[in-house]
């Protein structure tokens, strides 16, 4: 049986992975969303682009957000400790809006009407997530800025159990072959791990700080 290190480090394995191929399928639609300005061509290039979208490009957003959030709510980096994670995870919520409210919504509408011109600022969002991801990254390696003030006199998270970063792995997995399946992303799987970590985390928190409140000698 895999050990709680075996399976951290597919996660992060798998974080790495999802994360590449959510930039390099970005950079992909840009490309096609060039190729669709002329309009002999605008027909294929959307297809492709609406077909990357919603088959693969979505569940591995979606891999990518979860395992990082896993990432963070089950070691000791936390959400709020540092502030490279921090921002790490603002982005990622912002990139999930903009991907499934804003630019999967325009991308579709511009499927299903080749014939029209495509919404200006499709290519501009589409290139700002390409950006992001590529920042995000950055910040992964680098690891900038220090500590927040939220973090100070609070006790340091631990690794959280084996079965958190199993799950996680196996929720990746899932999702990108539901969405290969149904032609669509059904990220399902992700969403119920992602509630169920949260949980679990929140619930060893509490019970650490009720043992620690238990133990302090009385005042």
């Amino acid at each position: 049986m895999p050990t709680t290190t075996t399976w951290r480090r597919i996660t992060v394995w798998l974080h790495v992975l999802t994360s590449v191929g959510w930039a390099a399928l970005a950079a992909s639609l840009a490309v096609l969303q060039v190729s669709g300005a002329d309009p002999a061509d605008r027909g294929a290039a959307l297809s492709g682009a609406h077909h990357l979208d919603s088959v693969l490009l979505a569940p591995l957003a979606a891999g990518s957000a979860l395992t990082g959030m896993v990432l963070a709510a089950a070691t000791p980096y936390g959400f709020l400790h540092h502030r490279w994670v921090a921002t790490k995870l603002a982005i990622t919520l912002v990139q999930l809006y903009l991907g499934i409210g804003v630019i999967s919504v325009r991308l579709d509408a511009a499927h299903a009407d080749p014939a029209g011109p495509l919404p200006p600022e499709l290519l501009p969002l589409t290139l700002l997530m390409v950006a992001a991801i590529a920042f995000q990254a950055w910040l992964s390696v680098d690891k900038p800025w220090g500590r927040t003030r939220w973090s100070a006199g609070r006790p340091r998270p631990v690794t959280g159990p084996r079965w958190m970063f199993a799950a996680a792995s196996a929720a990746v997995v899932a999702d990108l072959v539901a969405g290969f399946a149904l032609g669509h992303p059904a990220p399902v799987a992700s969403v119920v791990v992602l509630v169920a970590v949260l949980v679990g985390r929140t619930r060893a928190t509490l019970s650490r700080g009720r043992r620690a409140g238990s133990t302090s000698p009385a005042t």
